[in-house]
């Protein structure tokens, strides 16, 4: 199978791809290295899988059209799973239009590279963001989400939405995952478990937003690559049972399916740091901060369908998963 990744430096994209070149498939990945982040940490990551065989480094933007064009129309991949974009909530507040650029024009090329291609499935990253001003929990993908409250959450909300055009106008199966605050080792910078871990051992204060009383259901890496592949392997197909007069969000009478991928159990703010304090073996001097413009307080996955369709629950417990986490930033950054 030849799949085409967008965003192979990131932290999903390259978790995938080494997943998939590990189990024989060959991988053509998409990714310009920009400088949102680190850009060393997205060299480093690619350099675990830059000199497999099966692997074709292809570095252009997604929003230009004609280097899409004629990417899709070379490699001819069977499958496309599209992890590139604009991420982060607080910095849709400071630079709207990189996601427009990014995740809109950037979601219609390989839209249309799908189209003109014969696809077989396009599977792309959605958002627990989605879920906005939603407060009953857990978030099921069979809920309405028409009020998002970041423009990355409008973003992604409009990807699921640009998605579903295409599976109901040229019958291309799409997937999206709404994935739910993940983590684990070559994570971003930017995310709070990086943060917090840099800070503590560094000896400065982290900024601990919403007093604390955060409620986030954190997603280990591996899980989400398991769940992602796991819905690659599982084309979407048509809801037969679909109606109009009563239209279920999560799946249509096209070949379109959206699943939430989150760990299934909220954890609070403040114990999510009691662990990076145990693990590090320090405590962590806090400064506390009133919730952030586009934030939520809290979330929590409902992953029944993706359970009842691929057989798959996430069950990393953030123990582990910051272990593990805490092992890597010391080995990687020598500290």
């Amino acid at each position: 199978m030849k799949v085409l990744i967008t965003g192979t430096a990131g932290f999903i994209g390259n978790n995938l791809a080494q997943r998939l070149l590990e189990r024989g498939e060959e991988v053509i990945g998409i990714d310009n290295l920009n400088d949102y982040y680190d850009v060393s940490l997205k060299e480093a990551r690619l350099a675990k899988i830059k000199d497999h065989p099966n692997f074709t480094d292809v570095r252009i933007n997604i929003e230009d059209k004609e280097d899409m064009q004629a990417t899709f129309a070379k490699h001819k991949p069977n499958k496309v799973v599209n992890l590139a974009a604009q991420a982060g909530v607080r910095y849709s507040l400071i630079n709207p239009y990189s996601y427009i650029d990014s995740n809109i024009m950037g979601f219609t090329n390989v839209l249309e590279g799908c189209r003109h291609n014969d696809v077989e499935h396009l599977v792309y990253a959605s958002s627990s963001s989605v879920y906005g001003s939603n407060e009953k929990m857990p978030f099921s993908v069979h809920d309405n989400v028409d009020h998002p409250v970041s423009l990355y959450a409008a973003s992604k909300k409009a990807n699921e939405l640009m998605a579903h055009t295409y599976s109901h106008l040229y019958d291309i199966p799409t997937t999206g995952l709404r994935f739910f605050t993940v983590y684990g080792p070559w994570g971003r910078p930017d995310m709070a478990l990086f943060m917090f871990t840099k800070n503590i051992i560094e000896g400065k204060p982290i900024d601990v937003f919403n007093h604390g009383k955060h409620r986030r259901d954190f997603t280990y890496i591996d899980d989400i690559v398991e769940g992602v592949i796991r819905t690659l392997d599982h084309t979407a197909t048509a809801n037969e049972n679909w109606s109009g007069d009563n239209p279920d969000t999560a799946t249509s009478k096209s070949p379109y399916r959206i699943y939430n991928i989150g760990n299934n159990q909220p954890v609070e703010l403040m114990r999510y740091i009691e662990v990076i304090e145990e693990c590090i073996g320090k405590k962590a001097e806090k400064n506390y901060l009133p919730l952030q413009p586009g934030d939520v307080p809290a979330t929590y996955a409902n992953i029944d369908a993706l359970m009842n369709d691929v057989g798959f629950k996430p069950d990393t417990q953030i123990e582990d998963g910051i272990a593990n986490f805490v092992k890597w930033y010391r080995d990687y950054y020598k500290v």
